[in-house]
C-alpha cells in the first residue's frame, strides 16, 4: 500500500461536504497548516470540526471559519478567534465546548476502538445536560462517546514512507492521539524518509493509524500571543 502523497492537494482529495474532522495541535503548535490551506482552496463546506482550539482570525482553522466551510465546531478553547465569536453569536455556527481531558480521552476512545468513556469531568455543569450519569463507588461519572470522526489530519515533524510518526515538543498533544481516531488518518510532516530510518523506539503513531502522508512546505509555526519584559 503507498500512503505517499505528493502534496497537501493531492492528500485531502476524498474529503466531502459534510464530513467529520478532527484537526490536531494545540493553540498555533503542530497543526496541519498545510492541509487547512488545501481544504480551503478545496472549498468543501457543510463541515463539523474537532480540534483543541478554532485558530486565529487569519490562520489555521480561522481561515476556514472565515469560508463558512464550518457548520459545527467542537472544541475546548475558542478565546483567539474574532470570526469565530461573530458567528457564534449570530447563530451561523454550532458550537460544543468539551473539557480538555474529555476531548483527548474521546479521540483515545475512538483509537482504542471504545464506544464510550465515563469520566467526572463536567458533573454537575451545563456539560452533563441531557447525558447519562452513573455512581461508581460513591462517585458519579459522565458518559460521553468516543468522537466517530471521517478524516483525522494530523501533523508531525518525522515521519516515513509506511506512515510512522514522531512528534516534536509541544505537538505532541492531540496529534497523536487524533492520528489514532481517524477512519482515514492524513499527516503532514517536516521531514519525510524511507522506511527504516527512524528509530522504533522514538516512534509516537505506528503507521498502522496512518493512511495518507506527505511533505509539507512553509511552516510558519506562529505564537498566538507573545509576551515580553518590560524595558528595565
Amino acid at each position: 500500500m503507498n500512503k505517499v502523497f505528493s502534496n497537501a492537494h493531492a492528500a485531502v482529495s476524498g474529503i466531502k461536504n459534510g464530513s467529520t474532522i478532527l484537526l490536531g495541535g494545540f493553540g498555533l503548535c503542530g497543526i496541519p497548516e498545510n492541509c487547512i490551506a488545501a481544504l480551503v482552496e478545496l472549498g468543501v463546506n457543510n463541515l463539523t470540526c474537532i480540534s483543541n482550539n478554532a485558530g486565529v482570525d487569519d490562520f489555521g482553522i480561522g481561515l476556514m471559519l472565515q469560508k463558512k466551510m464550518v457548520k459545527k465546531m467542537i472544541a475546548s478553547y475558542v478565546g483567539e478567534n474574532a470570526e469565530f465569536e461573530r458567528q457564534l453569536l449570530n447563530g451561523e455556527l454550532e458550537v460544543e465546548l468539551i473539557p480538555q481531558g474529555t476531548l483527548a480521552t474521546r479521540c483515545m476512545a475512538a483509537g482504542y476502538g471504545l464506544p464510550a468513556i465515563f469520566t467526572p469531568a463536567g458533573v454537575g455543569t451545563e456539560v452533563a445536560n441531557g447525558k447519562e450519569i452513573r455512581n461508581f463507588n460513591g462517585k458519579d461519572y459522565l458518559l460521553e462517546y468516543a468522537f466517530d470522526a471521517d478524516f483525522a489530519i494530523v501533523k508531525a515533524w518525522r515521519g516515513d514512507t509506511m506512515g510512522n510518526l514522531i512528534f516534536k515538543d509541544t505537538a505532541r498533544n492531540f496529534n497523536p492521539l487524533m492520528a489514532m481516531a481517524g477512519k482515514t488518518t492524513i499527516a503532514e510532516v517536516e521531514e519525510l524518509v524511507p522506511a527504516g530510518e527512524l528509530d522504533p523506539n522514538q516512534i509516537h503513531t505506528p503507521g498502522i493509524y496512518v493512511h495518507r502522508i506527505f511533505k509539507g512546505v512553509q511552516y510558519e509555526k506562529r505564537i498566538e500571543q507573545r509576551t515580553v519584559r518590560k524595558e528595565a
